[in-house]
């Protein structure tokens, strides 16, 4: 706790709430801008004086952390959950044919080839649909760097520009589905040992969810 001027470090200090929009509480716009009801007002879920009522309790809560104080949870807001409407028809089933498991390779990077700068590098894998799995906290596409033997490290993921993730279906019909990794070999890449990793969930006939990693034939990068 901070006792005295001396224990701060740095003169001048500000403490920042943030969290995502279009959430909860979606915008939160000045009083007069409410009066306008444009966009942003008329998204204003909680009337003209939302601001106003935010400044309030981020002033108890700014008190609260100043003075090591507890606070006590206020009340919870609704689980609409189950009153939203969805438009997206859900995941049936995936499926994949006779004699191959999910995440297995359907089109590798050819054996034994080497790449450089500027070319592409794809491959392709019996896949499931991503919308059983989001992977918020992951990554439908990696790209690994042999480091050492047996020791693969993430180089690239599906966030970089450079490596792109593609899911499609062979017919509008059909259970199967395919994603294809896609690396265009940035300038500037370490010269080494690379390989494709892909992570997916499949849903089974009963709603089951079952999680696949995969991989592809290591390639070299020159």
């Amino acid at each position: 706790m901070l006792t005295s001027e001396e224990d701060f470090e740095f003169d001048d200090i500000y403490i920042v709430i943030a969290g995502l929009s279009n959430t909860y509480s979606q915008y939160v716009t000045t009083y007069e801008d409410y009066q306008v009801q444009r966009y942003e007002g008329a998204s204003t879920l909680y009337g003209p004086h939302t601001l106003s009522a935010y400044i309030q309790e981020f002033k108890k809560l700014a008190m609260a952390l100043i003075n090591d104080e507890q606070v006590e949870p206020g009340p919870q807001p609704p689980d609409l959950f189950e009153k939203q409407i969805g438009l997206l028809p859900p995941v049936v089933v995936d499926g994949i044919p006779l004699g191959v498991n999910f995440g297995d390779v359907c089109a590798d990077v050819p054996q034994n080839s080497s790449f450089k700068s500027g070319e592409m590098v794809t491959a392709s894998f019996w896949s499931a649909c991503p919308r059983n799995e989001l992977m918020t906290e992951g990554t439908f596409a990696l790209l690994e760097f042999l480091q050492e033997k047996d020791d693969w490290i993430p180089a690239y993921d599906d966030d970089d520009f450079c490596l792109r993730y593609k899911w499609s279906r062979p017919y509008k019909l059909s259970s199967r589905s395919r994603a294809t990794l896609e690396w265009r070999i940035p300038e500037g890449v370490t010269p080494g040992v690379y390989r494709f990793r892909h992570f997916g969930a499949a849903k089974g006939l009963f709603g089951s969810i079952h999680h696949f990693t995969a991989s592809s034939s290591a390639f070299v990068v020159t």
